[in-house]
C-alpha cells in the first residue's frame, strides 16, 4: 500500500519562502518511492517580500498559502484544514520560509514560537506516532515542538547551532 505524505510549504523562494529545489526534489523523492502527498500552507500574511534578484526587501504584501501554491501549481490546502488521520507522515522542506513564517526564529533566535497551525500538525503527529521530517533549517523547530533531549541536524552554522542548543 502507498504511503500519503502531508507536506507544509512557507511561500515560494529561498529567501522569504520555500525553497523550490528542496521541495520539488521532495515531492520527486516521494512520487519516485510510491507515495503520494498533499501540500499545505498556512493562510497566512507572509512576514515579508524579497525581491530574489536583488536580495531586497520589497512592499509588497504576500500570503503564504497563496504563493505556496505557485509550487505545487495550485493544489494545496489550507494547514487548518489537515486531518492527519489521512496521513502516513508530515515534510516540512526549508527554506528561510520556514524559519520566518513557519516559526519566527529568524527574528526572535532561541526566544522564537512556532506559527500555531503549524505546531497543531506536528503535535497531532506526534501523538497519532507518525514521522515528521523537518529539512534544512526547519529544524529548528524541533527545539521547540519535540521534548529535551531530542537531537537535530542543522549544517554546518555554528551560530545558528549555538542558539538551537540555548
Amino acid at each position: 500500500m502507498n504511503k500519503h505524505f502531508a507536506v507544509i510549504l512557507s511561500g515560494c523562494g529561498v529567501f522569504d519562502g520555500a525553497e523550490i529545489n528542496e521541495t520539488v526534489l521532495t515531492l520527486l523523492a516521494l512520487e519516485q518511492n510510491d507515495c503520494t502527498y498533499q501540500a499545505f500552507a498556512p493562510n497566512i500574511r507572509q512576514h515579508h517580500v524579497v525581491d530574489h534578484l536583488t536580495g531586497n526587501e520589497q512592499a509588497d504584501r504576500r500570503n503564504v498559502l497563496t504563493e505556496s501554491a505557485r509550487i505545487v501549481r495550485g493544489d494545496i490546502k489550507a494547514l487548518a484544514d489537515i486531518k492527519v488521520n489521512d496521513f502516513d507522515g508530515l515534510l516540512l522542506p526549508g527554506g528561510f520560509g520556514a524559519a520566518k513564517n513557519l516559526c519566527d526564529f529568524a527574528f526572535k533566535g532561541s526566544e522564537f514560537t512556532v506559527q500555531h497551525d503549524v505546531a497543531t500538525a506536528v503535535n497531532q503527529m506526534k501523538e497519532a506516532n507518525k514521522p515528521v521530517g523537518f529539512i534544512c533549517i526547519a529544524p529548528v523547530m524541533i527545539a521547540k515542538l519535540y521534548p529535551q533531549g531530542t537531537k537535530l541536524t542543522i549544517g554546518t552554522d555554528k551560530e545558528t547551532a549555538a542558539v538551537l542548543e540555548q
